[in-house]
């Protein structure tokens, strides 16, 4: 510290003249030092008398998601979701299917994040579940899994227009269509190489799953799970699976091509036959059976499908069309063998049999029929009269006198 005092300096030489000066500047300058100090003293106690406290500091939590220390919020959170074996479960489709999940996800004490078109604000949160409308808000919360349960008309372009560069490399898309060859397509070729892709169909809906999943079918490929088989990606995978395990369903693993080449015989079969029915506007009776009530049952469940899954699973499965087809003609082989039984019946009661028809044909003989005698001569046909004995009808009549 420089004392400045008649220009001289604290390094330069003092002449002996000048020491005295110099001692009364450093006493000088110590009671100068004391009375700021007192200054400040009373300042502060007058401040304390007068009841003004000092502003309360700000406590600062850091909850960023883009934050990479390692306590920040999203990864402590994360962190003590994956203890518990839970998942953030994201679903993109919030109809009637994706409440279905979203209900069952939440009983279970995961935690459910959900867009769609429309507004659901309300049903999301009788859920339990969180709703946002902007996609991006959406993907900017980081879900572990991402569930596709939209309708298969509308998924390519739903798919397309999701923000996917907002959410985690090591994402897990998760389609749940009733098609499968599709879809696994569509995923592999729009999305990033760096996520996870898993192709799911649970063989059951609202209806028919309304109550306990026991031994209901939930058919399943790992189409791309990246990264070591005991590592972090594999275990989310299987934890999201075994929530459909624990739930009671009996798991199918099989390729999605082979899906839907089973799905074309049993599932597109049974919305076909359900809507012919339906058609027919089927009522119950007094007197119904049990195979009756099942076609009931059937017409139930089928017609609370849209119109648009139905056509979903008729464009979207190439083997749709063959078993349509083969449907087509099995009706009309059984027609044709019910009509033909009544036909035959019907024409052996107008032709008995060994009856002979115009040019020797012989009528009304069934293959079966068993051998019939010769018919009596009483019943042969009779031979046409000699030419002399013909007689010209265009000939003018005789006439002849009254009696």
């Amino acid at each position: 510290m420089l004392c400045h005092h008649n220009g001289l300096t604290s390094h330069q030489h003092a002449t002996p003249a000048a020491m005295p000066s110099l001692a009364r500047v450093s006493s000088c300058s110590s009671r100068g030092m004391m009375k700021i100090k007192n200054n400040l003293m009373r300042h502060a106690s007058a401040v304390s008398s007068l009841g003004l406290a000092r502003p309360a500091r700000k406590v600062v939590r850091v909850q960023a998601v883009d934050a990479a220390q390692p306590f920040d919020f999203e990864h402590k959170a994360t962190t003590k979701m994956a203890a518990e074996g839970k998942l953030k479960i994201g679903i993109v489709g919030f109809g009637t299917f994706g409440q279905f999940l979203a209900q069952r996800f939440a009983a279970k004490g995961h935690r459910v994040l959900a867009t769609s078109r429309s507004n659901y604000h309300d049903i999301a949160k009788q859920i339990g579940c969180d709703y946002y409308t902007d996609a991006n808000d959406f993907c900017e919360e980081h879900p572990d899994v991402v569930v596709l349960a939209t309708s298969i008309l509308s998924t390519e372009s739903v798919l397309k227009s999701l923000p996917v560069q907002r959410l985690k490399r090591s994402t897990l898309f998760v389609d749940v269509l009733s098609v499968k060859e599709f879809p696994k397509q569509l995923l592999l070729s729009t999305l990033p190489p760096e996520v996870d892709v898993l192709c799911c169909h649970p063989m059951f809906g609202p209806d028919s799953g309304k109550g306990s999943w026991q031994g209901l079918n939930f058919m399943f490929e790992r189409v791309r799970i990246q990264g070591a088989p005991d590592g972090k990606r594999h275990k989310r995978c299987e934890t999201f699976l075994n929530f459909f395990k624990e739930e009671g369903c009996r798991m199918v693993e099989m390729t999605c091509e082979e899906h839907d080449i089973q799905a074309a015989s049993t599932q597109f079969v049974t919305h076909t036959v359900g809507r012919m029915l339906g058609a027919m506007q089927l009522k119950s009776t007094d007197i119904n059976t049990k195979g009756f009530d099942a076609l009931l049952n059937l017409v139930n469940n089928t017609a609370n499908d849209s119109f648009e899954l139905y056509y979903g699973l008729f464009l979207y499965n190439q083997n749709a069309t063959d078993e349509l087809e083969r449907l087509e003609n099995a009706f009309e082989a059984v027609k044709k063998q019910l009509l033909g039984r009544l036909h035959d019946i019907a024409r052996a009661q107008i032709f008995p049999d060994g009856m002979v028809g115009p040019r020797g044909a012989q009528l009304g003989t069934l293959p079966s029929a068993p051998a019939q005698p010769p018919l009596p001569s009483a019943l042969a046909p009779a031979s046409l009269p000699p030419a002399s004995k013909t007689i010209d009808i265009t000939a003018k009549p005789v006439e002849t006198g009254k009696k």
